[in-house]
C-alpha cells in the first residue's frame, strides 16, 4: 500500500501539475537511506503495470488487438500505435477521475495543507469509485471470499481486493466485445472460403480475397470511430 501511495501521488502530480515538483535526495543519512532509495526505484519499475491495471487501458488494448487479429492483419497497425492510442483514449476517458483525484488529494498535499495519509485517502477515493462502478458484482464477491474478508458492503472492500476484481471484469468484458467484433469478419471468411471451394479454386488462399473485403467493410462503416466510441461509452465514469 505504501508503494501505491507513492505511485498514485507522483503520477497524478506529474499529469496535472503545471510544474513538476522538485525532488531532492540526501544520501548522507546512512546505509538505510540508500537501501530505501534502491527499493523505491525497483518498485517504481512496476508502477506503469499497476496504474494500467486500475484504468480503462486493459479493455481498450485487448479489444483493439482482437480487432487487428480478426481483420487478419499481422502487424498493421503496429503494437506501438495500438499502445499509444490506447493510452490517449484512457487519458480522455479518465480525465475527470484524474482531475478529481488531483483536486481532492494531490493539490492540497503539494500545498502542504494535508499529510500523506489524508492525501492518499482523498486522492484514491475517485479512483475507487470508478473501479467499483465498472466491476462485476460476482467478480467482486469472488475476490472478497478469496481474501476471506468480512465486509458489509462494497464501500468496505479494500483497494487491493477491488483492483484484481476490476481487472478480471475488464478481461471478461474485453473478450465478450472481441467476440461480437470478430463474428462479422468470421462470416466473411466462411463465405469467401465456401465460394472458392465451390469454384474449385482450392489453391487460392481465402485470405487473399477476404482481407480486402474485410478492410473495405470496416472502413465503409467507419469502424474505428464506432469501436472507440462504443468503448468510451461502455465505462461508468
Amino acid at each position: 500500500m505504501i508503494f501505491l501511495k507513492i505511485v498514485i501521488l507522483t503520477l497524478l502530480a506529474l499529469i496535472n501539475a503545471e510544474q513538476a515538483p522538485q525532488l531532492q535526495i540526501n544520501l548522507g543519512q546512512g546505509t538505510s537511506t540508500v537501501i530505501k532509495l534502491l527499493g523505491l526505484i525497483t518498485l517504481l519499475s512496476f508502477g506503469p503495470a499497476i496504474i494500467m491495471s486500475m484504468t480503462t487501458f486493459t479493455r481498450i488494448i485487448i479489444v483493439l488487438g482482437l480487432v487487428r487479429t480478426s481483420l487478419g492483419l499481422q502487424g498493421a497497425p503496429p503494437n506501438l500505435v495500438l499502445i499509444g492510442i490506447s493510452l490517449f483514449i484512457t487519458g480522455a476517458i479518465m480525465s475527470s477521475v484524474f482531475n478529481q483525484s488531483y483536486t481532492q488529494g494531490v493539490k492540497p498535499y503539494l500545498e502542504g495543507t494535508i499529510d500523506e495519509v489524508t492525501a492518499f485517502n482523498q486522492a484514491v477515493e475517485p479512483l475507487r469509485a470508478f473501479l467499483l462502478a465498472n466491476t462485476r458484482q460476482n467478480d467482486l464477491e469472488f475476490f472478497v471470499s478469496l481474501s476471506k474478508l468480512e465486509v458489509k458492503g462494497p464501500e468496505e472492500v479494500p483497494l487491493h481486493v477491488i483492483v484484481p476484481a476490476f481487472v478480471v471484469s475488464e478481461l471478461t468484458t474485453a473478450f465478450a466485445i472481441g467476440f461480437f467484433v470478430a463474428l462479422p469478419f468470421l462470416i466473411v471468411d466462411i463465405i469467401v472460403a465456401s465460394v472458392l471451394a465451390s469454384m474449385s479454386m482450392i489453391t487460392l488462399p481465402p485470405i487473399a480475397i477476404s482481407l480486402p473485403i474485410k478492410l473495405m467493410l470496416f472502413v465503409a462503416v467507419d469502424g474505428w470511430r464506432l469501436l472507440i466510441g462504443a468503448l468510451a461509452n461502455g465505462f461508468n465514469v
